[in-house]
């Protein structure tokens, strides 16, 4: 099953027999120096026709704490949101955002970890949509998704240290935060002891689209993917990595995720914590 779609092929499902469900994930990183971003106010303003708006903080995220300012939300609450937005076990799903992916991974990564089978991410997001745009709020038919979780592989932190010295653990944020240059967010810079650095805006082409599988499964050739290994990813809150997650799938690699990612590891202080470009 493909794991994106074009513009183009949207346009033609969503003129076809059988429409996929269309969801809005626009969300933007928030940072002392950056607030919060509106993506409701955003998604009324302009969206594809028959998009309906999901909001990541509260839909696919549980309340930040100890472990991770995105940790997993509530299955309940996950999945009557994914009914409320329409989503059904038979009926396929595209998600979408206006920046290089993140959000709309982690919708991707959500809904394939509790089971649904048909889930692809608009390559390019938004600016690559050449059709009309509606406004307002979409009117929706209930959903039957029950979420089912598993179905992929997730990593604990006691996982993504034993999979750092085992195989392969990468670290999709910018790697000015993975050397500890800097950290706009959490209590400490710096990375997992063992983690390669691996940037995911490397995936994409300077247009903004995933790069071919085939430039793709040499890039994590590069860093250290062998046939047989064991790849796991995080970021700073199991965003990002989603992104990175997809992009190893586009190249055939599965990969775990993990969703606390840094911001869990680094609030308890007596994890270990590396710097520099050093992976140890």
């Amino acid at each position: 099953m493909k794991a994106i779609i074009s513009a183009s092929e949207l346009a033609t499902d969503l003129a076809g027999p059988r429409p996929p469900t269309l969801l809005d994930i626009r969300w933007q990183l928030s940072t002392a120096a950056s607030p919060r971003f509106d993506g409701r106010a955003a998604h009324a303003a302009g969206h594809i026709p028959g998009a309906v708006f999901v909001d990541l903080d509260a839909d696919l995220a549980g309340p930040p704490g100890p472990v991770g300012r995105h940790p997993l939300p509530d299955m309940d609450h996950f999945g009557a949101a994914m009914r409320a937005a329409g989503v059904s076990a038979d009926r396929p799903v595209v998600v979408y955002d206006d920046g290089p992916g993140w959000a709309a991974a982690r919708a991707w990564w959500m809904l394939r970890w509790t089971g649904h089978p048909d889930v692809r991410v608009l390559d390019g997001g938004l600016g690559t949509w050449e059709g009309p745009l509606a406004t307002g709020v979409e009117e929706t038919t209930l959903g039957d998704f029950r979420p089912a979780p598993g179905a992929v592989r997730l990593l604990d932190a006691d996982g993504a240290a034993a999979l750092a010295r085992t195989g392969l653990l990468m670290d999709a944020r910018a790697g000015e935060r993975y050397r500890g240059e800097v950290e706009p967010i959490d209590r400490v810079g710096g990375h997992i002891p063992g983690a390669v650095s691996a940037p995911t805006m490397e995936n994409l082409t300077e247009a903004g689209h995933f790069r071919s599988a085939a430039e793709l499964a040499e890039r994590f050739k590069a860093l250290g993917v062998t046939e047989g290994t064991e790849v796991g990813v995080y970021c700073g809150s199991g965003v990002s990595a989603a992104q990175q997650v997809l992009a190893l799938t586009l190249a055939g690699i599965p990969a775990a995720l993990y969703v606390g990612s840094w911001s869990e590891w680094s609030s308890d202080g007596s994890r270990p914590v590396a710097v520099g470009s050093d992976p140890q």
